[in-house]
């Protein structure tokens, strides 16, 4: 039988992929893709031998590490997880080989010199400058020992964090707390309790299990009356991934230092400045000075937040309430909300099942680009997992005969399992350079682990699992509309601080009434969301705002001094703690001393790159995000051509035009700051 992973193409053949195939696809793919490097490199210097086919390279094996990847992170099996781990950093070392290939640099340097290059224009002018510039960025002219050198460590990352994310993973499934009954429960929300009794019966328990799992986890912090019941989820969650033999603390550091090494042998003095030479920020300066001014401006009404949150138990508990703790701050806040605003989140629920949030998503999008989603039958992975295909429908992009066409397909992955990873992310499996090859078909996941369904009732979220669902809609969207000629440039291989314009502005339609009737009513009396808890949602939605900034500037500056000042070659600190102390200084309390956020920080320390000294894209995007929605809110939030504008000038264009220009053609002018500080009630009345 044919192995599976090799000539991968739409569907996605999910049902036959096993472990034993991934270690015959890679070594056929990789003799391949070397055979194809030194064809580019013996090849006269043309735009289709030597970019084109730069464009091109790669693709197959980087298809099938990608769909590996992504069964090992969503359907992990002992099997698999080796399989990954011997694989990966083989192919890592494979796309670390290329700027180092000199016959394929000689090749580029050569076509950059032909009359061919000179006239280049356009996305074609800019891959080939960006290709030249990553070259050289990546170590093209490193003399023969350093070449050796970085491939050396591009291998050994790849090794380090695979496990690191492996131990975040373990680490989050070792925990459990099986409570006989549900007196300490008190407080909670039904639908959380007997999601408790469902995962003690899962496991063949009597009594209520409580996991590390978001949907486990994130009700008692909020609901539970049991201070110690908190504190005991609390302690855990803080300190994962820091004992035998998931203990990630040492990976830190020698991950940090491999990344500093690799900078310094690039020539750039930190890893921040050489992974953001080519983002928007430029350099780990200008990133800082962006969080210095929020920082600047959030601090005041931060303090005056604490100091609400403070005095409020006071008049529930009295003058001698203690002082907060970690473990108390979401719980008092969810009180204080619901008595400040007449809001409980709890409530909203019963009006965002699954099933409607989806199809109220896939609405929005219809109405803002003209796509049509709807469900198909693919092979999947997991039996919860669900298939659609977007269409273009009659009208522009449509086929030649005018009826709609398939332009990718994806899948939805929406419930917490232990054979899958922690966290929310949309993964782009097939790529298409739609312009060049309009038949061809996109392929992402969507990824999520919201509270799944209980007690007979469907799944019910959270709005903040809507807004997360909606969020990972906005990046598979740019993944699959984008129509640009070279694959390089297309959907979101983008500068990663641009690449959340288009996800986080896709939660703002989760907070508009127009877009809410679309999907949001009972599930049981399909009765519409009541104005009055409308109301009160919209007037909370600033709630604590500013503690919400000082937590996402903390993780930013603790990326950031990790990889701008800390050398672990120097310094006998260890990185957790320092991570720890950065982040007391941006907490509502103070933090307890073992508290351990970087040892399970699988942002910063789950890939090689990911976000790693990129953190701050996040208020970067949302920057971007709240002024780019500004024109919707002026123009129509379902205006046709506001929605027809943010599809041509920036999701079309994937990387093939500077970010900065895609936002210039949408707004008309540069990205002001003020519309985020106003959204989030971070400025004087």
């Amino acid at each position: 039988m044919t192995n599976p992973l090799l000539q991968l193409a739409h569907p996605l053949p999910f049902d036959r992929v096993a472990a034993a195939d991934v270690a015959p696809a890679i070594d056929a793919l990789l003799v391949s893709a070397r055979a194809s490097l030194d064809a580019i490199a013996a090849a006269p210097a043309t735009w289709d031998a030597t970019l084109g086919a730069l464009d091109g390279f790669g693709t197959a094996i980087d298809d099938a590490i990608g769909v590996v990847s992504h069964l090992e992170a969503c359907a992990s099996t002992k099997e698999l997880r080796a399989a990954y781990g011997e694989a990966q950093p083989r192919v890592s070392e494979l796309f670390s080989s290329v700027p180092l290939h000199e016959g394929v640099y000689r090749a580029l340097a050569r076509f950059a010199q032909t009359d061919e290059a000179r006239a280049l224009t356009g996305p074609r002018r800019r891959f080939l400058d960006k290709t030249l510039a990553d070259f050289r960025r990546h170590g093209a002219e490193l003399d023969p020992a350093g070449k050796v050198r970085l491939a050396a460590i591009d291998v050994e990352l790849s090794q380090k964090t695979i496990e690191y994310g492996e131990h975040v993973l373990d680490a989050t499934n070792a925990f459990e707390l099986v409570l006989p009954d549900a007196s300490r429960l008190a407080g909670m929300p039904p639908n959380a309790i007997e999601a408790a009794r469902e995962s003690a019966k899962a496991k063949g328990l009597d009594g209520y299990r409580l996991t590390l799992q978001a949907p486990s986890y994130g009700p008692v912090l909020t609901y539970a009356d049991d201070a110690a019941l908190r504190e005991a989820l609390y302690r855990a969650y803080a300190t994962r991934a820091t004992t035998a033999p998931h203990d990630n603390r040492p990976l830190v550091r020698k991950i940090l230092e491999l990344r500093r090494e690799k900078a310094r042998l690039l020539g750039f003095r930190d890893f921040a400045d050489l992974v953001l030479q080519d983002r928007m920020a430029k350099d780990g300066l200008s990133a800082r000075r962006f969080l210095d001014t929020l920082r600047a401006k959030t601090r005041p009404y931060f303090a005056r937040e604490n100091e609400d949150l403070a005095a409020f138990r006071r008049e529930l508990e009295g003058p001698t309430a203690p002082a907060l703790q970690p473990w108390d701050v979401t719980y008092y806040a969810e009180k204080l909300r619901r008595a400040r605003y007449d809001f409980e989140a709890e409530a909203l629920r019963a009006y965002f099942p699954l099933e409607r949030v989806l199809a109220g998503a896939f609405e929005i999008a219809r109405r803002l680009y003209g796509v049509l989603i709807e469900p198909v039958t693919l092979p999947t992975w997991n039996p919860d997992v669900r298939a659609y295909a977007i269409r273009e429908g009659a009208g522009a992009g449509t086929s030649a005969d005018g009826s709609a066409r398939t332009i990718a397909s994806f899948y939805v992955d929406a419930f917490p399992r232990e054979d899958k990873r922690d966290g929310a992310w949309m993964h782009g499996l097939l790529t298409a350079a739609r312009a060049r090859v309009p038949e061809a078909v996109n392929v992402e996941v969507l990824v999520a682990n919201v509270t799944p369904p209980v007690g007979g009732r469907p799944a019910l979220l959270t709005h903040g699992e809507v807004e997360t669902i909606f969020h990972e809609l906005g990046h598979l969207l740019h993944h699959a509309l984008s129509t640009v000629e070279l694959r390089s440039q297309a959907g979101t291989n983008v500068a990663w601080d641009f690449v959340e314009l288009p996800s986080m502005i896709m939660e703002n339609w989760a907070w508009e009434r127009e877009a809410l009737d679309l999907f949001a009513r009972h599930w049981e009396t399909d009765a519409p969301l009541p104005d009055a808890l409308f109301s009160s949602m919209k007037r909370a939605r600033a709630f604590r705002a500013a503690g919400a900034m000082m937590r996402q500037l903390g993780f930013a500056e603790l990326d950031l001094a990790l990889h701008c000042d800390f050398d672990p070659a120097t310094s006998s600190d260890d990185p957790v703690e320092l991570a720890r102390e950065i982040l007391a200084r941006h907490s509502a309390v103070p933090l307890p001393k073992e508290h351990a956020m970087a040892a399970a920080f699988g942002h910063l320390f789950g890939s090689p790159v990911g976000y790693a000294a990129g953190y701050y894209s996040y208020k970067w995007a949302e920057v971007l995000d709240a002024d780019a929605f500004s024109r919707f809110r002026r123009e129509g939030v379902f205006a046709p051509e506001v929605g027809r504008a943010f599809l041509e000038n920036v999701l079309r264009h994937g990387d093939s035009d500077d970010p900065a220009e895609l936002f210039r053609r949408f707004m008309g002018r540069d990205p002001s700051i003020d519309a985020m500080l106003e959204r989030a009630g971070l400025v004087s009345e």
